[in-house]
């Protein structure tokens, strides 16, 4: 079995300062975490999660039909990608476009089901894109010819979390693409599996096939409460409040790497990359309590994508890589 890669805890358990993640680091949202465990798990959600649709598309003014719930993201992820392989007569001429650095579940998804990766964007048959982009941070720019003639998701998971920059598309250009919202991250709650993507205009029959390939209740009680309250002007509050503060830590945690020696890339997002100086050696640092997400499985080797975390963590982190780094003898 191959593993899959990803940050956060690991065979190692919960690391003590995990720069490994994109959760926020001003989490968990106090309000959304007490929803989430005071939830009655002893009952069943609404099966059609009629109260909760309704909910999710006043927040963002569409109608309730255009709101396709998802255990999480990457469990859309397949069934879109297996939706669009069914519409393929031969899987082997299905291509999908993934960006030139990107979510390993976009790529296993299509291998899982036989499709060809392509960066092709005018010739795919579904479309990924991801704003602000992982591992970078950064805008997406291999958007396709509008308008879209197949499937194009755009994950917006980091977009609560954007500390700089602007969406590249206009609101007519988002009625036109799927948007798929993963909040757990934004409220620093990643532990609770719960997503929904925001269907284009006109693509009700789509909707109703991602339906059918759902289970009943892809959504359980814990990720139904983490959701309603997303929508709650007090949780937006927060939210807006802990951008402030990310982005008083984030420009602190590029400094302190900078003084160390790493090469630190732009980023509009609460993480960025950034690689360390030549011949470092940083495999005692998961040891020390800290763990990197090396982004080599992104196609981005030499870097790592560092969660923007607090002065303290900052500061272990200052300390760990000193002392890893102090054989080092300039050329």
């Amino acid at each position: 079995m191959n593993p899959r890669i990803h940050g956060g805890p690991d065979a190692l358990g919960v690391p003590q300062f995990d720069f490994s993640t994109n959760s926020n680091a001003c989490g968990p949202c106090p309000g959304a975490l007490a929803a989430v465990q005071q939830a009655d798990a002893t009952r069943y959600p609404d099966a059609s999660y009629t109260e909760l649709r309704t909910q999710l598309a006043q927040f963002h003014g569409v109608a309730p039909e255009r709101v396709v719930l998802a255990g999480s993201a990457s469990e859309f992820i397949f069934r879109i990608t297996a939706w669009v392989a069914q519409q393929g007569q031969y899987a082997a001429d299905t291509t999908v476009c993934l960006p030139p650095h990107s979510y390993g579940d976009y790529g296993q998804a299509a291998q899982a089901w036989g499709l060809r990766l392509t960066k092709q964007a005018d010739t795919a048959q579904l479309l990924w894109a991801c704003e602000p982009s992982s591992p970078l941070g950064d805008a997406h720019s291999a958007w396709p010819r509008w308008p879209v003639e197949v499937p194009l998701v755009l994950d917006r998971a980091y977009e609560p979390l954007r500390l700089s920059g602007a969406p590249s598309l206009s609101d007519a250009q988002l009625a036109q693409v799927w948007q798929l919202w993963t909040p757990n991250k934004a409220l620093g709650l990643t532990g609770v599996r719960a997503a929904y993507a925001l269907a284009p205009l006109g693509a009700q029959d789509t909707v109703t096939a991602l339906e059918l390939l759902a289970p009943s209740w892809p959504v359980g009680a814990h990720g139904v409460a983490m959701l309603q309250t997303w929508v709650q002007p007090e949780v937006q509050a927060w939210l807006a409040q802990s951008l402030l503060t990310l982005r008083d830590w984030k420009p602190r945690q590029i400094k302190l790497l900078q003084s160390l020696g790493w090469r630190c890339l732009a980023s509009e997002a609460n993480f960025f990359c950034a690689r360390p100086p030549a011949g470092a050696d940083l495999s005692g640092l998961r040891d020390a309590g800290i763990k990197l997400r090396d982004t080599t499985s992104f196609g981005l080797p030499g870097y790592f994508r560092l969660g923007v975390l607090p002065p303290d963590a900052q500061e272990a982190l200052r300390v760990a890589i000193k002392k890893a780094t102090s054989s080092l003898r300039p050329y």
